[in-house]
């Protein structure tokens, strides 16, 4: 065995094994209990950045502990390789989208192989891929004839210079997430999934989902957010027409003084229409049109609209109400109009008293009164009704109900649920995205592609138009297509493609069988592999691509492709990679190789002035804080790598980059290289002691129960929590103990404890630091992969069993107490303190209001 720790030497070496060996290459095995763990496949940029090292090193860990446990593990890895991230970086880098990604999936390929990630490679997927992509197009023609995919004409989010379409959510801050141009509100014709049929049903299947962080399920549930009321028609005056309004509360619909419709709703220039407002109107449309319309900022706008020179009528009152258009209303939410109540919300009370209109109080405190004239703010609580005719002097709370039926039996309205969530749009008008399989004739309208013409290709030998616009409108190769119903030549192809989140929102079924080309998977392979056990990535997916997949694995139930309803059994988002940042007054933010000195004087390279340390923040290119991968690989290996990442932080919570974190791993890597060197010739040709250990005494007796205590602390960090950091720090300290034994120690056993010890520090390191533990076992001997090796397990009889005094308490006073284990559950700490003699004496036949414990401490039984 060399002296020397030396990774260059050893990584490579059982990189190329596994490879050979095919060791991480997997099968159905229906005799065996499967575990399918996934992480979120990456975009492929080009290099991986430490947050992408973080997410697959949390993955890896799983996927070799559950190995050794005996699973069959299915642990795959692709490329999310279609959308504007691609597309945008190739236009960037004066490069076609095609030729980029796939230089780019090659490069990513060799660094994850050099992190020694256990990946079965044969099932790599690509989703720009013809083989991927036409499934889902097969997908959504059958979505298409059943109703669930439908075009219609909407206002959506527009950036002018990525020539898209764009979620919401990404929107920022009226901005573009990608480019940071401004973007506006323009009319379309969209395809769109109807993922709203099943918003009922996501919702329920939010409380089913115990392997979820509850932070996740709380996102989803207010995105979905369902809401109940009532549904009320006021009808506009001189015509046979009606405003539809969905609204919470419908015990304030006498206060109403006013309507606010969206910009976008299609009755505002209808309304204005030849009336002296129609300019403004207009005006005021495509100004608002350049606003963030998404419901997290538009609270922070200040509240204004325009008169439409129409009036509707309450329903209750009788009275007329102004017809506004205002900016808070939005067509997202509700039916797009705002039944507004001054008194009784705040919006509605600023834009009342911006533009002189009624407020009308029609719920007053329980104690007090309200003067419409003195009012400073609204007012939103409950209370009694007044103002508000037969239903006056009713508590607010009842009138809810008592209204909505009253609508409901009048025929002015109706009881009703609604929900925040809207229809998914697919469509994206950008070259680098699955095409949509639809064809437009103009003798027979919106007409689906033939299966058999599937797929269709989209074509990689084209450049992107100035500006990066999609060239598919102007291929004419790719647009004119004979009609397949009619045969008339001059059809024209759907030149949209589809939104990348499609591709991400089945790639995990994809996985169960590649190379499956009779249909989107094999049924028989995806009945055994699915649910994903085990899903992990950033939290920021929490709503789009996590609520997406919910929905997709739904429809693929309904046509009974799937056997199961979700996805992911449970998600772990693990927390970000964080450094400071540095900047220079001349020079703006600096990466960590323009920065010269140590860390009390340290100056920019560039202009030699002090630097100016900043926040620690995630870390991102745009301030410089990163580190570069690779330059960790070089000097330290992939081993020391993955292991700062694991020990320095639990997976949920943040991880701070520190060098010197790095170097500890890296002391600790040699460390137990230099204990195996020093005790390899002792201990090679040694079995591990597995006796009575009452024939053991004195530091060796410690040794071999701290051998078997730090295995089962190390499964349970893991198996339970996934506590990487608690596991690594429990076998730090089984090293040190071991670093305590004497060669020349005169007892017959010492060799045989100590090869039970250093084969479990290799067992137990192998799912954090991979490389390093084959090479370790290989010295001791043994020729097989610990890859084929069983997880070590303890006996019982080694586990030195800590007590602690417990206190029992009636009502808060001492009453008794007992010893018991460490960690001891809930439920034996309440049944032995009710069972105690003392205190049943004591609470005899008082019945027993409440049992509160506090692990590790007491027990207080309140009578």
């Amino acid at each position: 065995m060399d002296e020397r720790y030396d990774p260059k030497a050893i990584e490579p070496k059982w990189q190329k094994f596994w490879e050979a060996s095919q060791l991480f290459k997997v099968e159905d095995d229906p005799e065996k209990e499967k575990y399918y763990l996934l992480e979120m496949f990456p975009y492929p940029s080009g290099n991986i950045h430490m947050g992408h090292v973080r997410n697959y090193t949390i993955g890896d860990v799983v996927a070799r502990y559950k190995r050794m446990r005996g699973f069959n593990v299915l642990h795959p890895m692709g490329w999310d390789a279609f959308g504007m991230p691609a597309e945008n970086a190739a236009i960037a880098h004066n490069s076609h989208p095609a030729k980029w990604t796939y230089t780019n999936i090659d490069s990513m390929r060799s660094q994850l192989k050099r992190l020694g990630f256990s990946y079965d490679w044969d099932r790599e997927i690509a989703t720009c891929s013809p083989e991927y992509y036409r499934w889902e197009q097969w997908l959504f023609l059958k979505m298409y004839q059943k109703g669930m995919a439908y075009r219609k004409e909407s206002y959506v989010n527009w950036c002018d210079p990525c020539q898209t379409v764009l979620a919401n959510e990404q929107v920022e801050a009226g901005a573009c997430w990608r480019c940071s141009q401004p973007v506006r509100q323009k009319e379309l014709w969209q395809w769109f999934f109807r993922i709203t049929d099943y918003a009922e049903d996501l919702l329920t299947y939010c409380d089913k989902l115990p392997g979820w962080p509850e932070k996740v399920i709380t996102m989803q549930k207010n995105w979905i957010g369902k809401s109940f009321g009532a549904e009320i028609r006021f009808p506009i005056e001189d015509t046979d027409e009606a405003i539809s309004v969905f609204t919470t509360r419908q015990d304030t619909v006498c206060g109403a003084t006013f309507m606010c419709l969206a910009p976008e709703h299609p009755l505002v220039l209808k309304l204005s229409e030849g009336k002296q407002q129609a300019v403004e109107v207009g005006q005021f449309i495509e100004r608002i049109s350049l606003q963030d319309r998404s419901a997290r900022v538009i609270d922070s706008f200040e509240k204004e609209g325009v008169f439409t020179g129409a009036y509707c009528i309450n329903p209750l009152t009788g009275k007329r109400m102004p017809v506004y258009t205002a900016n808070f209303a939005l067509m997202e939410y509700g039916t797009g109009a705002v039944m507004s109540v001054p008194a009784h919300d705040q919006r509605d009370f600023d834009f009342a008293k911006k533009y002189g209109l009624e407020i009308i109080v029609v719920v007053k405190p329980y104690d007090a009164d309200l003067d419409e004239a003195t009012m400073t703010e609204a007012f939103t609580g409950e209370g009694i009704m007044i103002n508000s005719g037969q239903f006056n002097g009713m508590d607010s709370v009842n009138a809810l109900d008592a209204i909505a039926s009253f609508l409901e039996e009048n025929d002015m309205g109706k009881k009703a649920v609604s929900f925040r969530l809207r229809d998914w749009g697919i469509s994206r008008q950008r070259y680098w995205g699955a095409p949509i399989p639809i064809i437009y004739c103009n003798t027979c309208g919106v007409v689906p592609v033939p299966e058999e013409d599937l797929p269709i290709l989209l074509p990689e030998d084209v450049d992107l138009l100035e500006g990066g616009r999609s060239p598919l409108p102007t291929l004419d190769y790719f647009l004119k297509v004979s009609c397949p119903d009619c045969g008339r030549p001059d059809a024209k192809r759907e030149t949209d493609t589809m939104d990348t989140f499609v591709e991400s929102s089945w790639y995990y079924e994809r996985y169960c069988s590649p190379n499956y080309h009779q249909g989107m998977f094999d049924k028989k392979a995806v009945d055994y592999w699915m649910p994903v056990d085990q899903y992990i990535g950033g939290v920021e997916h929490a709503i789009l691509h996590l609520l997406y997949s919910r929905y997709y694995t739904r429809v693929l139930n309904e046509f009974g492709l799937i056997h199961c309803k979700e996805p992911f059994t449970r998600l772990l988002t693990q927390g970000m990679v964080c450094k400071e940042t540095v900047s220079c007054p001349e020079h703006g933010f600096l990466l960590p190789d323009e920065v010269d000195g140590s860390s009390e004087e340290r100056r920019c390279k560039k202009c030699r002035q002090a630097i100016i340390v900043g926040r620690v923040e995630k870390m991102s290119k745009s301030k410089k804080n990163v580190v570069d991968p690779h330059i960790l690989l070089e000097k330290y290996g992939a081993d020391t790598t993955r292991l700062f990442c694991l020990f320095a932080a639990p997976p949920e919570r943040d991880l701070e980059w520190s060098e010197q974190g790095v170097e500890g791993g890296y002391r600790f890597l040699n460390r137990v290289w230099r204990l195996a060197s020093k005790w390899i010739d002792a201990i090679k040709t040694t079995s591990p002691f597995d006796g009575d250990i009452d024939q053991l005494g004195g530091k060796l007796r410690e040794l071999f129960q701290k051998t078997h205590a730090t295995v089962y602390k190390v499964t349970k960090d893991i198996e339970d929590r996934f506590h990487f950091n608690t596991a690594i720090s429990a076998v730090m300290e089984l090293v040190n103990m071991m670093y305590g034994i004497d060669p020349v120690n005169k007892s017959p056993h010492v060799n045989s404890v100590m090869r039970l010890a250093m084969e479990s520090v290799a067992l137990l390191l192998s799912p954090f630091v991979p490389h390093f533990a084959e090479e370790l076992r290989e010295t001791m001997g043994i020729k097989e992969s610990i890859m084929l090796a069983k997880w070590p397990s303890f006996r019982e009889d080694a586990l030195v069993k800590d007590e602690l005094v417990i206190v029992v308490q009636i009502n808060g006073k001492l009453r008794s107490k007992f010893n018991i284990e460490i960690d001891t559950d809930e439920t034996t700490l309440k049944a032995l303190a009710l069972d105690d003699e003392r205190i049943q004496k004591m609470i005899k036949d008082k019945p027993v209001k409440n049992v509160i414990v506090v692990k590790n401490k007491l027990v207080n039984i309140v009578v």
